[in-house]
């Protein structure tokens, strides 16, 4: 018996890609190809084993890098200023923002790696005599992982479990890979267990598998279109499709919660769908948070003004710029958009320890050459909540909103209209007059900011090609990342996108 290892066109290469040496705290955990035990084919293994393994895995979502970074740090809500020294990386991060990124950039690399290899490990489940509902929960989690290729790439490499290093991964095309995922979500529903909201829905479930059918019927217009650049078109049987999956979350008793930041505490259940309970939600505080803040952050990612500016003054989604300063631990910390004076736990004004001026949080900020100070910094997992939240993955506003799109598109935009206004009231917000497509997608960017969205959003409005602070480049090739130069390398039946 010997060790093959099973290549999808992935990098074999050693952990580390680059030396980091801003307060980045990344560790490497992934391998770049699944290793397996047996002559010409995989192994199977214990089913309830894989199955555990493939839900741990969900905590590659919670990281700052690779999966995350490509959906945020590539849209007009984020941008990863380099300070100094910090936050440099070899450019790494500036890339992404100006999308300028090429097939060598280490977070496309590493995001092709995890999410390929999480798809073939719910191929063995499948492979491995499950039950029923071990099948059905392999099968959300390949779709979950699956429609992020499909987003990202545009083609997936498939191989069955049966098959062995010799042969060369088949490639889905992005319509192709699109039926799968359809075909694997519906094809689970029946052996999911209805599953009624609570903070820790950690386990694939019926709404789980519906929210993920709204997404992907919804951006169907997208990721089956003849060019990835567009133009696209949204077909209405599609949107009916979408809002019934919908519809079926909110009979499960999935409700919008009137308090906008207990979705992101231990006591939000009603919009709660999906959780992951592996990984560090408490990366979203550290990666944003200044050096010289309690607790300690590593001084990184910041929101831009004309993002910041889509909020109304009262509407509760933009959070408090400082906390309410009580003397408990992690008091000084607002909730939201933190910016101009930062206090401490006790009221006093923070002082940044490097300036040893008041740390005020300003709305401009460069993407190099950036002082400690400079940007607007975002809160969603609070600091007081360390080990008591799970990370968010999917969220009952997101389907609602999905639907209301879905009855905009169709033509019915007093229902879509109906729908919004119902969430902006429960946030605060005044009423819009109107809904047209610009609207709805400012709307999903104040409920939704920094879950990991706003790169798809944007591309399905059409305005991922763009230009934004500190982002110049309107190229609409931009819309799909390159294939990894090395996966192409050795998988011949993988072809470069367009533009690359």
């Amino acid at each position: 018996m010997k060790s093959n290892i099973l290549n999808f066109g992935l990098l074999l290469v050693a952990c580390t890609l680059f030396t980091f040496t801003a307060c980045t705290d990344l560790e490497v955990d992934e391998v770049d190809s699944t290793i397996i035990e047996g002559e010409g084919g995989a192994a199977t293994s214990d089913p309830g084993e894989l199955l555990a393994s493939l839900y741990n895995d969900l905590a590659a979502m919670t990281d700052q890098a690779n999966i995350y970074a490509l959906a945020t740090h590539t849209s007009d809500e984020m941008i990863p200023p380099t300070r100094g020294v910090d936050w440099g990386d070899n450019g790494v991060w500036r890339v992404m923002h100006a999308h300028t990124w090429d097939a060598t950039n280490s977070w496309i690399v590493g995001s092709w790696n995890q999410l390929n290899e999480r798809v073939f490990k719910a191929t063995r489940i499948l492979a491995s005599s499950p039950s029923p509902q071990q099948a059905a929960e392999a099968k959300f989690l390949r779709a979950y992982y699956m429609h992020q290729v499909i987003d990202y790439f545009g083609q997936v490499p498939f191989r069955e479990a049966n098959e062995g290093v010799d042969v060369d991964p088949r490639v889905l095309t992005r319509a192709e890979a699109f039926d799968f995922v359809v075909s694997d979500l519906e094809s689970a529903i029946a052996d999911l267990p209805s599953v009624a909201p609570t903070a820790n829905n950690t386990q694939a479930s019926k709404a789980a598998a519906n929210a993920l059918l709204a997404r992907m019927y919804v951006n169907k217009g997208v990721w089956t279109a003849g060019d990835a650049a567009g133009p696209y078109s949204f077909d209405g049987a599609d949107m009916d499709k979408a809002a019934a999956a919908v519809d079926a979350i909110t009979a499960e008793g999935y409700a919008l919660d009137a308090d906008y930041f207990n979705n992101f505490e231990p006591t939000g259940e009603s919009e709660i769908i999906f959780t992951s309970d592996s990984g560090s939600p408490q990366n979203r505080c550290w990666m944003t948070l200044h050096y010289s803040q309690n607790p300690s952050g590593w001084n990184g990612f910041t929101t831009l003004a004309e993002f910041y500016d889509l909020f109304d003054a009262n509407d509760s989604r933009i959070g408090n710029p400082q906390g309410v300063a009580d003397g408990s631990e992690f008091s000084g910390i607002g909730r939201g958009f933190l910016i101009g004076q930062q206090i401490g736990d006790d009221g006093s004004e923070t002082i940044d320890s490097r300036t040893q001026q008041p740390l005020s949080f300003t709305r401009d900020v460069p993407l190099a050459g950036a002082a400690t100070d400079k940007g607007i910094r975002v809160m969603k997992y609070h600091p007081s909540t360390f080990g008591d939240t799970k990370y968010r993955l999917l969220r009952y506003a997101d389907a609602y909103l999905l639907k209301a799109e879905a009855l905009m598109r169709k033509g019915d935009s007093a229902g879509a209209l109906d729908m919004v206004n119902n969430l902006r009231s429960m946030r605060g917000a005044d009423a819009l007059g109107s809904i047209d497509e610009r609207a709805m997608l400012d709307e999903r960017g104040r409920e939704l900011y920094w879950e990991g969205l706003r790169r798809q959003d944007q591309i399905r409005f059409g305005t991922f090609a763009d230009t934004w602070a500190e982002k110049s480049v309107t190229d609409p090739t931009r819309v799909l990342f390159p294939i990894p130069s090395v996966a192409l390398a050795s998988n011949p039946n993988l072809t470069q996108n367009p533009g690359y």
